[in-house]
């Protein structure tokens, strides 16, 4: 609700880089609570491009840390590239963040903080990631989640430390705020003001075509835009998927595995038999032989029972199996029991916890289950493990090959293996110029792919932890770069008109809105433009309407409440699409004293907004404190190595 009064010029690009740290990227399913840490495990090969009190962040840091920043803000804007994403300064903004955590993590360590390994091993276990369909956490999924991001355990360990130290340091910061009703009355008020106004739009493809580009101005228009025509580096993979086709005809179940399964499981599919018993559990050999001459006697198991201070409830054990009832009792108690007639009653038997006399209320057989009727079941489980051992095998086999020089068309061919080849991809497996193509199977098997080389050994990559493989090889890459003019000057046509159509469309947009903040109505305005644009629409608000996080309000909505009073401003639709003028027509103020509910929310979120404002400037406080290095011309040379070849930093 409130984080409009704190919102300023910050583009769709650059929220995503701060909403994504070490954890977002690992998950989907991996987070804390707490701000995420990248980085600040330290290491990693390259040049130095900062230090933070000597502790070196090096290129090959910052540049894994971009393309995976990268790759999760392309789950929410699939068309972004690497030119947008660094134009909108994202390796500054990453680095600084890399900066910030590091300098938290070492004043923490400094003052004595400390994350314990149980206190590690609740978080870890705590990652939806890692767990598997019953909730629990589960090693093999933990180990391959690792894997797919390219992460050892140690780094992960050292994250999640660094996080919690974090967590440490903030926690007592953000609780401390507090915020006077008096203040919270005034931002209530403020989500009460209602604005009048209007929208009009001078959309680009009224200004029509306009003047063909020659080729000269093509030319230059695809120099000057020369990342926006940048393909991103991709490679040619090959690879051989291994699964259960391939290990079918060794897990299949012989006659005589699936008779011993069945001989093996004679407690699961034998023949059953519970007894419905009653005991009593004396303290010494004395008192139950004196219990067992009562019996002998005459006198009823109840009745002695009672004689003995047992009521019916401690003396009922129900239906029990000779297993069970051997684990309550002693296995010669129980041997006893279970050989004895139905009504009868046993001799004393002694067990850890006494002597037991124990009478067999009833007596309840169930026949085996024949092995027929359990074939079925018995054959998918026999052929379950098999296949995972022959899995296994077949995987270790592999990487024995591998191992001793074999190459991946040779260990193909040795395990009857199909070999697959992809076109030119790039590392978000997609083919440039061809949108149809797709092959999610090989969506684990990319990060691992972009970080090896041609001269490479092929490598087995986990697909479905436990169920299928694929053994990978680069065969060739192509390094980022812009195609030839010649294969793009369609394009570069088009988007060249375009833009000149949107400067046109802008051109009188600007001229609308001046008219308009020369005293000349919004209609009138748009009328003198003599062009044929969409009718004008009247727009009414309270700024809590456009304060709603689950309800994103549209742009010129939100221009409407920076205006002042009976001005106008231009605002760039979706898309380049053309141009919105906006008019702030009249403004009434809220009045939140009738309001006691809003009061209090607002008070509760601007301390909350208040709490993060402090630890943000403690965190702020302590970099500022610190022996901190940047390195502008290694900087540089990331931005270069991002782009590729040919492109500007």
């Amino acid at each position: 609700m409130l984080s409009m009064f704190r919102r300023g010029v910050t583009s769709k690009i650059m929220l995503v880089i701060l909403a994504i740290g070490l954890f977002a990227i690992v998950a989907t399913g991996f987070g804390t609570d707490g701000m995420g840490l990248g980085g600040l495990s330290g290491g990693g090969a390259g040049e130095t491009v900062a230090s933070v009190e000597g502790e070196k962040i090096t290129s090959s840091e910052l540049v894994d840390r971009v393309n995976d920043t990268l790759q999760q803000a392309r789950e929410q804007q699939p068309e972004l590239d690497m030119g947008s994403f660094l134009r909108e300064g994202a390796v500054e903004k990453i680095l600084n963040q890399m900066i910030f955590s590091r300098s938290l993590a070492l004043f923490g360590r400094g003052q004595g903080l400390a994350a314990s390994d149980k206190m590690i091993d609740t978080q870890i276990a705590s990652i939806p990631a890692f767990r598997n369909l019953a909730g629990q956490f589960d090693p093999n999924a933990f180990r391959a989640r690792l894997q797919q991001e390219g992460l050892s355990e140690q780094e992960l360990r050292e994250d999640l430390a660094n996080s919690l130290i974090y967590d440490q340091i903030r926690t007592p910061i953000s609780a401390a705020p507090s915020v006077p009703k008096t203040m919270a009355l005034q931002y209530a008020a403020l989500l009460l003001e209602q604005r009048t106004g209007a929208v009009g739009v001078v959309p680009s493809a009224a200004m029509g075509s306009g003047t063909p580009p020659s080729d000269a101005e093509v030319t230059a228009y695809y120099r000057e835009n020369l990342s926006r025509y940048t393909i991103p580096e991709r490679r040619v993979l090959r690879y051989a998927t291994i699964g259960s086709a391939q290990v079918a005809q060794a897990a299949q179940p012989t006659e005589a595995e699936v008779n011993a399964f069945y001989q093996r499981s004679s407690e699961r599919y034998g023949a059953k038999e519970t007894r419905t018993l009653s005991q009593v559990v004396l303290p010494d050999q004395a008192a139950a032989r004196a219990f067992a001459a009562k019996l002998a006697a005459g006198r009823s198991f109840d009745a002695a029972a009672t004689e003995a201070g047992f009521s019916a409830e401690d003396t009922r054990v129900g239906p029990q199996s000779k297993a069970q009832f051997t684990e309550l009792t002693s296995p010669a108690v129980a041997n006893v029991a279970f050989a004895a007639a139905e009504g009868t009653t046993t001799a004393p038997g002694q067990s850890p916890l006494g002597w037991h006399i124990v009478r067999i209320d009833g007596i309840a057989r169930q026949a085996a289950t024949p092995l027929a009727a359990v074939r079925g079941e018995i054959e998918r489980q026999i052929g379950q493990q098999k296949q995972a051992e022959a899995l296994a095998a077949l995987v270790v086999r592999v990487e024995d090959a591998i191992a001793g020089g074999a190459s991946l068309e040779e260990v193909a061919r040795a395990e009857k293996l199909a070999v697959s080849e992809t076109p030119p991809i790039t590392a978000a497996g997609v083919q440039p110029g061809n949108p149809g193509w797709r092959a999610p199977e090989l969506a684990p098997l990319l990060d691992t792919a972009f970080d090896m080389t041609p001269d490479d050994d092929p490598v087995v990559e986990t697909l479905q932890p436990n169920q299928s493989f694929a053994l990978v090889a680069v065969s060739r890459v192509i390094p980022s770069a812009a195609p030839p003019l010649a294969e793009v000057a369609p394009r570069v046509r088009t988007d060249l008109t375009a833009r000149r159509a949107a400067d046109r469309a802008r051109a009188v947009a600007t001229s609308i809105a001046a008219k308009i903040n020369a005293g000349v109505p919004s209609r009138q305005a748009f009328a003198e433009a003599k062009l044929a644009l969409p009718p004008v629409q009247a727009v009414t608000a309270k700024r809590i309407d456009i304060a709603r996080p689950d309800q994103p309000p549209p742009p010129p909505l939100l221009m409407l409440f920076t205006l002042p009073e009976g001005k106008a401003r231009i605002l760039r639709a979706p898309g380049g699409q053309g141009w919105f003028v906006v008019h702030h027509e009249k403004r009434v103020p809220g009045n939140a004293a009738s309001a006691p509910q809003l009061v209090d929310a607002t008070r509760i979120q601007f301390e909350r907004v208040l709490g993060e404002e402090y630890a943000e400037q403690f965190g702020r406080a302590v970099e500022a404190g610190m022996d901190i290095e940047r390195k502008p011309e290694a900087l540089g040379a990331v931005r270069r190595q991002l782009l590729g070849p040919g492109s500007a930093p």
